[in-house]
């Protein structure tokens, strides 16, 4: 297996594959790999004769200095683990120098309010930083495709509207959440969570579940009432937000229309840790 940590490196090694007309793909992680992960990764090795799987843990992003300490970091397991999955996948591991330089800023962006709904009103700046490092990569790697998990689906879209508006020649492709046995959403971050809140955290998905069954009789408002109702009653998880939007806009759904597609969207605290997850509704 591949390893690169320095961009000049990766890019001749690349070129070489472009020269073979080599298709390239890309999956950008934090690292803390987990098997959410690896169903991204499997599904770029089907599509691409080489995949780049970026581990980097990208500080403009980041609106809590405690959040961005805590982020879990074992890079030999992160490479372990890739390497059980293939042996030509290919590792970029830049350190923060490499990317950012002496100014580690994030830049700004225009996503059509996509960017002030949900975590954008939660984390002030959140989405700046990951458009600036999502931008940077591919430009850096120039990949044919670029994969991106549907449990940030809020940061898909804006990811899709900042290619698109930048005229950028990359496809971006949204894959399934990878769910663990209980239902929890997989995560980074689910491995600070004790092994009791764990489990307990299995509530969040089956509230989405009964939300997405309530949605074809009930309101928005009706719902996101009853979802408040629940949380009140746990003593383990706070719930931050609940909305419905509209798939497409993010917008909060306020009249049902036939032709539209529409999501639930959740944020929870547990044990201190920030939780996310999502449904689409019908």
């Amino acid at each position: 297996m591949k390893v690169f940590d320095l961009k000049n490196e990766l890019n001749r090694f690349l070129q070489k594959e472009r020269n073979k007309n080599h298709d390239i793909g890309l999956v950008p992680t934090m690292g803390a790999l987990h098997k959410g992960h690896i169903s991204l990764v499997k599904t770029a090795m089907l599509a691409n004769d080489v995949v780049v799987v970026s581990i980097f843990v990208n500080p403009t992003q980041f609106d809590k200095k405690d959040d961005l300490e805590k982020y879990p970091r074992d890079i030999k397991k992160d490479l372990d683990l890739l390497k059980s999955v293939s042996e030509k996948i290919v590792v970029f591991t830049p350190t923060v120098d490499e990317i950012y330089g002496s100014s580690i800023k994030s830049q700004t962006y225009a996503f059509d309010g996509l960017d002030k709904v949900m975590e954008g009103e939660f984390r002030e700046g959140h989405f700046d930083g990951v458009g600036t490092i999502v931008e940077l990569f591919l430009r850096t790697i120039s990949p044919d495709r670029a994969y991106f998990g549907e449990k940030d689906f809020q940061q898909l879209q804006i990811i899709r509207k900042m290619v698109d508006s930048m005229n950028l020649p990359f496809e971006i492709i949204g894959c399934p959440i990878e769910r663990e046995p209980s239902g929890l959403a997989m995560s980074s971050r689910n491995e600070r969570l004790s092994k009791k809140t764990r489990t307990e955290a299995s509530f969040i998905y089956k509230t989405l579940l009964t939300a997405k069954t309530k949605f074809g009789t009930e309101s928005a408002y009706t719902i996101s009432e009853w979802v408040k109702s629940q949380f009140e009653k746990n003593t383990t998880l706070d719930l931050e937000y609940f909305q419905i939007t509209d798939e497409d806009t993010l917008t909060p759904m306020l009249k049902k229309q036939v032709d539209r597609k529409y999501r639930a969207f959740i944020a929870v605290y547990a044990d201190d840790v920030r939780l996310i997850d999502n449904l689409r509704l019908n």
